[in-house]
């Protein structure tokens, strides 16, 4: 498939080592707005809509993290940034590491915020009734569960915002993303995939899970000098939201190995 026209905005110098920041499901670029301002002090900060989201262009098919990866690949390599430290969060946690396994030469490193992989019992079982309504229901089924996503101590207008953004994600995108994450024959999300592909990744990366049996399982797949795990616990989903300056700061450190 070819590739489309993606949304990108950047901050700071084009001289200084690149940060990509990439959203996750049924979201856009904007949830990184106060991190790629501080951020741009010392980086270049590259933040894009992936297809299908936000203002990017909405493909009838391959609204996948595979075919999104490969977006972005095309992107650094247009834009001439040399190496990323690749940043994601839950859906965009699978687009960094298929970047970076698919394009290791365009990826210095990873971050990755509460993942949208390693699923397992009871989350896997229910895989297959949820892609069924994301099919016939679209971003009014995936509203409901952003609308759970987030701790008691989120922001205000926090949970509104991103309810607001889900919905206006095309209904197919939702459904083909979701397909793409956990069924389709390329999708990584459940654990044995997970493993698999985790094991391809041959740069170091930073994973921050919000739940303690997660943390402990990504750790037992790193194998890469330098990794490692942080949990973070008391947060939700949108850990890089609720935590901002932990999180620039978290990113900071590990971008320039302080």
């Amino acid at each position: 498939m070819g590739r489309i026209r993606l949304f990108t905005t950047s901050l700071g110098s084009p001289d200084r080592p690149a940060l990509l920041l990439v959203h996750g499901w049924g979201g856009d670029g904007r949830e990184w707005s106060p991190h790629a301002e501080a951020l741009a002090e010392e980086f270049r900060v590259v933040v894009p809509d992936l297809r299908g989201h936000g203002r990017s262009e909405v493909p009838d098919e391959g609204n996948t993290p595979v075919e999104m990866a490969d977006d972005l690949a095309a992107l650094v390599e247009t834009l001439g940034t040399g190496p990323v430290v690749a940043v994601g969060h839950s859906m965009g946690v699978q687009v960094v590491n298929l970047l970076a396994v698919r394009h290791p030469d365009l990826v210095r490193s990873v971050v990755a915020l509460d993942p949208a992989h390693g699923a397992h019992g009871a989350e896997v079982d229910g895989i297959p009734g949820r892609l069924a309504e994301y099919r016939k229901h679209g971003a009014r089924a995936a509203a409901e569960f952003v609308a759970g996503a987030f701790s008691d101590q989120a922001p205000p207008g926090l949970r509104t915002a991103h309810v607001r953004t889900i919905l206006g994600t095309p209904d197919h995108v939702i459904a083909q993303a979701y397909a793409g994450m956990y069924t389709d024959p390329e999708a990584v999300g459940v654990r044995p995939h997970s493993e698999a592909y985790l094991r391809r990744r041959t740069q170091p990366a930073l994973t921050v899970w919000t739940a303690a049996e997660m943390a402990a399982w990504e750790r037992s797949t790193l194998h890469v000098t330098g990794s490692r795990v942080e949990h973070w616990p008391g947060v939700g989903h949108y850990v890089h939201e609720e935590r901002p300056e932990d999180t620039v700061r978290l990113i900071r450190e590990w971008a320039t190995g302080e």
